[in-house]
């Protein structure tokens, strides 16, 4: 009996019939992530996003909290970093404010 549910779990675990498979969630700052690299892409358009880094999470208030997002960006050939900053409520997941700078080498 033992050796049958072993087998059973194994296979569930392969095809991703276990509960482990329910439990991948998208990191809660990708909704972000995508609003920064549209906006991006809109500042440099035509140029190449070669490098993408989440910076992290600063809590702003009991409810705000800003990411930070790092992109570098070809611009006629040479590598440019844009650090975009997003603030957000926690609470219904709305957009506060939004800025992005060119950091200079």
């Amino acid at each position: 009996m033992k050796k049958f549910l072993s087998i059973f779990m194994l296979i569930c675990l392969l095809t991703g019939g276990g509960s482990l498979a329910g439990a991948v969630q998208k990191p809660d700052y990708e909704k972000y992530g995508r609003i920064a690299i549209s906006v991006v892409k809109e500042d440099y358009p035509g140029e190449e996003v070669v490098e993408y880094q989440y910076g992290g999470r600063q809590k702003i208030s009991e409810t705000d909290v800003r990411d930070t997002f790092t992109f570098t960006v070809k611009e006629n050939g040479s590598p440019v970093t844009v650090l975009v900053k997003v603030t957000h409520s926690l609470k219904d997941n709305k957009l506060v404010s939004l800025t992005a700078e060119r950091k200079l080498q």
